[in-house]
């Protein structure tokens, strides 16, 4: 990781409100002059008005290929599927079941393209045809056909050809939709909650936050109109792409019970005084994507900018949404949308932005941005008056899982190991926690041993039901978030940063480890005694620096720090992920050896008689 994204946050160190991003009004970045910015504008301007008909942004793939047909993955290339034999059928079929297979229940076949990636085109007639077959070859798999877009191309021909890109989408069988999380980040009052509530409700907002009260968890939070706490929203896409929400489910058991795709959206805190809750759903929830909400009439203000350096700190993909774009003119939608762009292309971040403004757009991007970890599609949007609502949906729709089938099924051959983050006490239910499990199976029924406790010991328990989504599920796989019933066990020995495991495991557990640091940034030297708040995953602790291997630390400098937790052991893993804060203090970096304490001690089941 450059060590340069240590300047977003020494800005946000350094300055405080408003001022953390400059003004939106000032030049930005690197005192850039207006007359260099309009130049370089127009250059861009007229290269992409070259490259693309339909679009200002630059072009990622000519329009005379693709790049060549991958063996593996879930992206199909065919010239025409015009009367096939039944044995050619047949294999089509199994082909297809494949592909869907390596995108774990999605594919996308690009019809009227060489294997090379050439794009060759088909007449209207062929072109209907093959549609016809592909949409025959779904049937027998059991999955929906969804014409994305079809285009015109340039071949040496008098009729005119196109290319057409089409989604394939597995009915869903025995609950096992596809999933996605995506972290919602972004300063505070930037509209984050009142855009899940339109996406999520299916009604807009009328100006005044009635679509976010369904999301707020606490009385404080209707009040200020703040969300300190992490609450989950859940968006679903049926097999033909259409939205799912509770406009017409009345229950998230409805909504998944006819989705084939769902979007889970965590709503994190803007404000800086619920940082630690943010940092907490990002590192603890594991999402596979990043959404970071920018108000058009405030620009980059207050956390926005530590927020964004927070996701590329712990590598999440990240794409921007430009909200409340009905308050302000045209002008200063476009003045933010430039600085954001300024912003990303700055060595710190490296990042090419493309802003999405046609559905084909929003196709291309979706795509590109799962394959290259680089490009940062940014919307502007109105939860008031609804504008690219429907670009940000079909955006949602065709975005495809970072992991394919292979490495879920390398995840789920492994030993369980579910994170624990969230603990309740339901009535008639008994003792309930939420999280992630990150590798193996659970099943209803499974004994599994809980810990660490404050000695270092882990408790026997079974499992008594499993709920995903707000639904009751038999099978847990690895990768994916759920709620587990324990029954009678005692709430008071749980708590947020412990493990359920497989009682074969023999997890380490310790309470000194040794990191590689980036510091990100610190107003002074980084010394032994230090103490700082370790983010590892779910666990979250005030750990002291034990000491400094080499020199004293000092901001964008790397070592290797031996750190001591303070209160309890923890379960960790090499090559885990580290995120550190103090005030201003922030440091990213990789655990690279464990101090075990002596062999784990299972012990007694404990439960309320």
């Amino acid at each position: 990781m450059d060590s340069r994204v240590s300047e977003l946050f020494a800005t946000a160190g350094q300055k405080s409100g408003s001022q953390a991003f400059g003004s939106s009004s000032g030049n930005g970045f690197g005192g850039v002059s207006k007359k260099c910015c309009a130049k370089n504008a127009k250059k861009a301007k007229s290269r992409a008005s070259r490259n693309f008909k339909t679009s200002n942004n630059p072009p990622y793939i000519t329009p005379a290929n693709l790049p060549p047909e991958a063996e593996e993955g879930n992206i199909e290339y065919k010239l025409k599927l015009i009367n096939p034999t039944q044995y050619r059928f047949e294999h089509l079929a199994t082909q297809m079941k494949w592909r869907l297979q390596e995108g774990r229940g999605e594919a996308v076949y690009q019809i009227g393209v060489e294997d090379n990636g050439m794009l060759v085109g088909l007449s209207e007639e062929d072109l209907r045809s093959s549609l016809k077959t592909l949409s025959r070859m779904a049937e027998k798999v059991g999955a929906d056909i969804t014409v994305l877009r079809e285009r015109e191309v340039d071949y040496d021909s008098d009729v005119p050809r196109k290319v057409a890109e089409v989604l394939i989408r597995k009915v869903p069988d025995d609950q096992q939709f596809l999933d996605l999380r995506v972290a919602v980040l972004g300063n505070v009052d930037s509209g984050k909650s009142t855009l899940l509530g339109v996406l999520t409700q299916g009604e807009l907002d009328n100006g005044r936050g009635r679509a976010r009260l369904n999301l707020f968890r606490h009385l404080h939070e209707i009040q200020t109109g703040r969300t300190s706490s992490i609450s989950f929203e859940i968006l679903g896409f049926n097999s033909k792409g259409e939205v799912v929400n509770y406009s017409e489910s009345r229950t998230a058991e409805e909504i998944c019970e006819s989705a084939s795709k769902m979007i889970t959206f965590i709503d994190l805190a803007g404000h800086h005084k619920y940082l630690k809750t943010t940092i907490f759903g990002l590192t603890s929830y594991c999402p596979d994507f990043a959404m970071l909400v920018v108000s058009a009439n405030t620009g980059i203000a207050g956390t926005t900018r530590e927020h964004l350096g927070l996701a590329m700190a712990l590598k999440v993909p990240i794409f921007i949404v430009v909200s409340k774009v009905d308050l302000c003119k045209r002008d200063t939608v476009e003045r933010t949308v430039r600085q954001l762009e300024r912003i990303l292309k700055q060595p710190g971040c490296n990042k090419v932005p493309l802003v999405v403004s046609s559905t084909d757009d929003a196709v291309t991007a979706a795509q590109q941005f799962a394959q290259s970890p680089s490009i940062t599609p940014i919307f502007t949007v109105s939860s008031v008056s609804g504008e690219s609502l429907e670009l940000l949906k079909v955006f949602f729709n065709i975005l495809p899982p970072l992991s394919n089938s292979k490495e879920q099924e390398e995840l789920m051959q492994q030993l369980t190991e579910f994170q624990v983050d969230e603990i309740y006490t339901v009535p008639d239910v008994g003792t309930v926690v939420g999280g992630t499990l990150y590798s193996g199976i659970c099943r209803e029924g499974e004994d599994l041993v809980v810990g660490p406790t404050d000695l270092g010991q882990f408790y026997k328990l079974t499992v008594c039901s499993i709920q995903r989504n707000r639904s009751a599920c038999r099978v847990l796989r690895a990768g994916q978030a759920a709620t587990l019933a324990l029954g009678t066990f005692d709430r008071s020995l749980l708590r947020k940063g412990m493990v359920m495991v497989s009682p074969e495991m023999n997890p380490t557990i310790c309470w000194m480890f040794e990191a590689e640091i980036v510091l990100l940034f610190h107003a002074k030297t980084f010394h032994k005694g230090f103490q700082v708040t370790v983010h590892v995953g779910n666990v979250r602790q005030t750990a002291t620096v034990e000491a400094v291997h080499g020199k004293e630390l000092r901001t964008g400098e790397k070592a290797v720090v031996c750190f001591k937790f303070i209160k309890h052991p923890e379960y960790l893993k090499v090559g885990a992920k580290l995120l550190f804060r103090e005030g201003a203090t922030k440091g990213i970096g990789q655990v690279t050896k464990l101090q075990p304490v002596t062999q784990y001690l299972p012990s007694q089941s404990h439960c309320h008689a």
